[in-house]
């Protein structure tokens, strides 16, 4: 068995930040010598994208592949490892996405193949940390993240109606924590896009705490930085050290490791 902290970024909503928040993690993670593993299981690809720029479209192998392969017979399976690739950046490594994941939903669901992905992450030694992406909905590949975690974190975008979502996700993570990973916690609540000065944004947040729901303290602000990092393809620790925006991730990931 692996030694490393596996976390899962979820949230059923679109657009809140989950690529934004695993890959930056992971980027300080690496960046403090820990060997750390992204794994994206979204569709869309953001943060493949992100850790590889265009070199994302000549990768071999990713996990489509090795999801592929477990729906039919192998004489000699390929290991997890031929599917992770080396980034630019020391000790950080990626399991790239595919546009065509959603392709192979039904069969995988069908065969429940919901533990492939656990047994897998679970088997590797040489990472003190994984971070999963997930696809903006409750579906297959997040159900596998949700097995395989230690941890999830929840990005949350300031908005009335994410905040009314956020006790069905609650839900389903609890649910799945009872059937399929007693391991399994909720790290907290990562307040994004959070604009200090806007009485809403404040607003809600009091709310949540009053609700006794896990809100981190560390807050993600709106920054143009953020769209900076994604076009030029590097992680903001290593994009702009020094921002704000960079800061709050460092004591985002400091609250999250103690």
């Amino acid at each position: 068995m692996g030694n490393s902290m596996i976390r899962v970024v979820f949230n059923q909503k679109g657009g809140v930040g989950k690529s934004s928040i695993s890959t930056n993690l992971a980027a300080i993670s690496a960046s403090k010598k820990k060997r750390t593993l992204v794994v994206d299981l979204d569709p869309q690809c953001n943060t493949s994208h992100y850790l590889l720029g265009e070199r994302v479209n000549d990768t071999e192998g990713d996990i489509k592949d090795f999801f592929e392969q477990t729906l039919s017979f192998q004489v000699r399976p390929k290991e997890i490892t031929d599917f992770i690739h080396s980034t630019s950046y020391e000790n950080l490594d990626l399991l790239p996405s595919n546009p065509e994941l959603g392709d192979l939903h039904a069969k995988l669901e069908a065969k429940h193949k919901i533990y492939k992905l656990r047994d897998a992450l679970l088997n590797l030694e040489q990472y003190d940390a994984i971070y999963i992406d997930t696809p903006p909905a409750f579906n297959f590949y997040t159900l596998s993240a949700l097995c395989t975690a230690d941890s999830c974190l929840i990005p949350f975008d300031c908005d009335e109606f994410s905040r009314q979502a956020l006790y069905s996700l609650m839900y389903n993570i609890q649910e799945t924590q009872e059937d399929h990973n007693e391991r399994l916690q909720i790290e907290g609540i990562v307040v994004n896009q959070f604009q200090p000065r806007a009485n809403a944004s404040k607003n809600i947040v009091e709310t949540l705490k009053d609700d006794d729901l896990p809100v981190l303290e560390a807050k993600i602000s709106s920054s143009v930085k953020m769209k900076e990092s994604h076009n030029e393809c590097k992680p903001l620790i290593y994009f702009a050290p020094k921002h704000k925006l960079t800061q709050e991730f460092v004591a985002l990931y400091n609250e999250l490791n103690g």
